[in-house]
């Protein structure tokens, strides 16, 4: 008897598209999402998920600019992206979006820029679905604390985001 597939996860309860590559990295495989011909989402996926090939080309271009950053982190994205979410959480991703390779700034100054709660900001950053992109990984706590990654704040995540720092050359303590 065949089993029924997985059921696709959800992004506010619509089925989320299937991915269109899976790319391995040091730190997980990569599950890219597209629409349209913009990025939409960038899961991390277990490193035992296998690699699966770019379905078309403007997917084989994410993969290649996601191998660009791999090589050299300061390497910037220009890709079109179409991350879902609320204006809210839009306004703190184009914030992080201009911290510099090698620096990061804690959720407090960002909220501070943006006249909210750190808290908020917290949440923003878990909810960020092109994660790796959009650098979500460079807010850390007060002092330097890792704080959480991808929604989660211990394990695996907090692996892959200093992973992801010490490759842009952050230096913890400094």
């Amino acid at each position: 008897m065949k089993r029924a597939p997985a059921p696709l996860p959800t992004v506010d309860g619509a089925r989320a598209a299937p991915h269109a590559a899976k790319l391995r990295t040091p730190f997980a495989v990569l599950g890219i999402r597209t629409a349209n011909g913009k990025l939409t989402g960038v899961d991390y996926l277990p490193r035992s998920e296998r690699a699966q090939r770019p379905v078309d080309a403007f997917t084989a271009e994410v993969v290649a600019e996601i191998g660009r950053y791999l090589v050299d982190p300061q390497h910037r994205f220009a890709l079109p992206l179409d991350p879902a979410g609320t204006p809210f959480q839009r306004r703190v991703w184009q914030e992080i979006d201009r911290i510099p390779v090698g620096e990061s700034r804690t959720y407090g100054e960002i909220a501070r820029a943006l006249r909210t709660g750190p808290r908020a900001v917290g949440n923003a950053c878990g909810a960020n679905p092109i994660a790796l992109v959009t650098p979500c990984h460079r807010v850390v706590g007060s002092r330097g604390a890792l704080g959480g990654f991808g929604g989660a704040s211990a394990g695996d995540p907090l692996r892959i985001k200093r992973w992801l720092l010490v490759h842009e050359g952050y230096r913890f303590g400094a």
